[in-house]
């Protein structure tokens, strides 16, 4: 779709913070995020919901390794996750790591200049 902001962070045309990526999928921070690390998995294929995908399998084994890298790195049992799926019509799974990191419910932006430090911490090799 080519309206689907997700998609056209896929195809390059708008840039992230990605901290994971593959043939299939592409994790990066959200750009409003809620905690410090508040991670977005999305396929790379537009699907509408994460029910929709044919490897969900696949999907939830890479935010598992996500989650279980972030627990390492910022020290905390509580990673969280939330799949919500309004605000943008692609698929997605929102990674969450633990709030005490974060900025609260009031969202936040993506601050340019920490965010590539950020990713250098995150990314999962």
């Amino acid at each position: 779709m080519k309206d689907c902001v997700f998609c056209q962070i896929v195809e390059g045309k708008i840039p992230c913070a990605k901290i994971y990526e593959d043939e299939q999928l592409l994790a990066f921070l959200d750009i409003a995020p809620f905690t410090t690390g508040h991670t977005l998995l999305i396929p790379k294929k537009h699907y509408r919901w994460v029910w929709d995908i044919p490897n969900s399998g696949e999907f939830f084994q890479v935010a598992v390794r996500i989650a279980n890298h972030y627990k390492q790195i910022f020290e905390t049992d509580l990673v969280t996750s939330v799949i919500w799926g309004q605000m943008v019509e692609h698929a997605h799974l929102q990674i969450l790591p633990d709030p005490k990191f974060g900025l609260g419910w009031n969202r936040g932006a993506l601050d340019k200049n920490q965010s590539e430090d950020l990713v250098n911490r995150l990314r999962l090799k």
